[in-house]
This record gives C-alpha cells, sequence and structure tokens, in this order.
C-alpha cells in the first residue's frame, strides 16, 4: 500500500516539515525538487500550494494532504476532514482572513462596503461573508502583493494573518475578522474507505497531533524524600499523577512529571524549596492522550 500524501508548498513548508519530523515521519527535498523522500516507504510525497491541496484531495490525486480550513471552503472541496492541527507559519495558533482598510478609510464596518471594491485571493469565502452580512460589493481576484492596493486600486483587502504586523506596517487597520482558520489533514473520500489507507491516515493524525501537543509541554524528574512527597504533591502540575519511582535509599524516591515549558522558571524554584532535588528537565517530542 502506497499512500499518496500532499505537504504544503510555501508558507506552511519549513513548520510542517518540522512538525512532521517530531510525529516521526522524516521527509527531506532537494533543489528545486517537488517529491520530497520519506524515510517512510508507504509515504509518496509531493509539495503542492495549499490553495490547490484540497482540490487534489478531492479529485483523488492525493490520497491525503494537510491545507488549511480556508482553502477547503473556499474551493467547496468535497473531502474528509480527519484532524484539526492548530499550527500555522510561526506560532501554534489560528489564522485569520481579515477586512482591512487604509487607517484613514471612512469605513468603520462591513456595511460600509456597499458598493465598493475588494481585492482578495479568497474570492469565494469573501462574497459568502458579504452575503451573510447583506452587503453587495465588487470582489477581485488578487494574484499577491494585495496589502498595497488599498486605497488606490481598490477600496478594502481581505487578507489572511498570524499577528496584524504587516497589516500594521502598511498603513492598514483591521475592521473585522471574515474566518478563522486552522490546518487540517484531510484524505480523499475513497481512499478513506480503504481499512489500510484508513489507519496509515489515521495513525498520522494521531503522531502529528502528538507532536503539537507536545510542542509547548516539557519532562521534569527529581529526586525527594518519601516523607515529603504527600505535601508536594498538592503542588505538582500534572496531566494525570505524577509518575513515582523508588530508589535505592528507601528513604527518597524519584517524581516525573510533564508541565507547560512556560511555568518551568518559576516551578522548578518552589521545588527546590520543597525539598527536591537532581532535578532534570527534558524536551519532549510528542504527547498522546
Amino acid at each position: 500500500m502506497i499512500l499518496k500524501f500532499g505537504l504544503p508548498k510555501g508558507s506552511l513548508q519549513e513548520s510542517t516539515f518540522a512538525l512532521m519530523r517530531m510525529a516521526g515521519f522524516k521527509f527531506s527535498v532537494s533543489g528545486r525538487s517537488y517529491f520530497p523522500t520519506c524515510d517512510d516507504e508507504t509515504i509518496e510525497a509531493m509539495l503542492i500550494r495549499a490553495q490547490e491541496m484540497a482540490t487534489y484531495v478531492e479529485d483523488g490525486v492525493l490520497d491525503a494532504g494537510l491545507t488549511g480550513r480556508d482553502w477547503i471552503e473556499e474551493n467547496n472541496a468535497d473531502v474528509t476532514e480527519v484532524s484539526e492541527l492548530v499550527y500555522a507559519k510561526s506560532s501554534f495558533a489560528p489564522v485569520r482572513w481579515v477586512l482591512a482598510v487604509p487607517n484613514e478609510s471612512a469605513i468603520q464596518s462591513v456595511q460600509d462596503l456597499e458598493g465598493k471594491r475588494i481585492a482578495t485571493e479568497v474570492v469565494n469565502l469573501t462574497r459568502k461573508y458579504l452575503a451573510k452580512n447583506e452587503v453587495e460589493a465588487e470582489v477581485e481576484f488578487s494574484w499577491g502583493a494585495t496589502e498595497v492596493k488599498a486605497p488606490n486600486l481598490v477600496d478594502a483587502i481581505v487578507e489572511l494573518t498570524e499577528t496584524g504586523s504587516s497589516l500594521r506596517a502598511n498603513g492598514l487597520r483591521i475592521v473585522d475578522t471574515v474566518i478563522e482558520s486552522t490546518t487540517r489533514l484531510i484524505a480523499n473520500n475513497q481512499s478513506y474507505q480503504d481499512p489500510d489507507r484508513k489507519k496509515k491516515i489515521d495513525n498520522m493524525a494521531m503522531l502529528l497531533q502528538g507532536a503539537i501537543n507536545a510542542e509547548e509541554k516539557v519532562g521534569l524528574k527529581f529526586n525527594i524524600e518519601r516523607e515529603k512527597v504527600d505535601d508536594l504533591r498538592s503542588i505538582l502540575p500534572a496531566m494525570k499523577q505524577p509518575t513515582m519511582s523508588p530508589l535505592t535509599d528507601s528513604n527518597y524516591v524519584a517524581l516525573e512529571i510533564i508541565v507547560s515549558e512556560n511555568i518551568v522558571r518559576e516551578f522548578i524554584p518552589t521545588l527546590k524549596e520543597h525539598g527536591a532535588a537532581d532535578i532534570i528537565e527534558y524536551p519532549l517530542n510528542k504527547v498522546i492522550y
């Protein structure tokens, strides 16, 4: 069984390769090739723009692939959404398509777009948004550099953003969010009915989600006197209960916990105050719930 798998070419490529590596799939691509190799011989990979991924998966050219919810809806693609994977180009958070206008524009809401001109790469999503708000406006496709088109060429734009910094740098302000989007692992409907391919795709979803779960967590190991464990247990942040192992010296035990990385700098000194010693912090590749 060979799984034809689509990886997003472009802004998501680097973060996707890193996530796949954490999940246990090592892809490599050389030069200008669009056909990465994988250390899993059952995966036949191809680099495809995220904008086109859902269409090729729907048509069966690919069995599965990674793309955004935005592009699934933009293309009205009939695919199976196997898993939501919350990661983007530079963060583990959703991205947004936003309605933006020049800072000096009189437009304050979507209703102010009546009869106006809008440039965007997501024409269908924008038209649905306008229809939902009962606004009639002209929507034109933008091939790129959308942020420079307002106000000289259009009245407003609908553009993708993670932080809004690029919009601000170009003298634009956000009026409204058109759609919030996250990456999805999608599958061709027919391919997902095949037991072997379904199992492979489901396992990939589990491992990818595990890699995302692990991204902002670390493991902590430490030794402590047995008699101090009960006092310490009440302050231990752990997914369930800490793992406790006996040591050669029966007066001591080893504890192991998984915690959010952003609390470690305050938590390690607290452990020391409660008698913990030999503290080791280590990174995680996957956390499977």
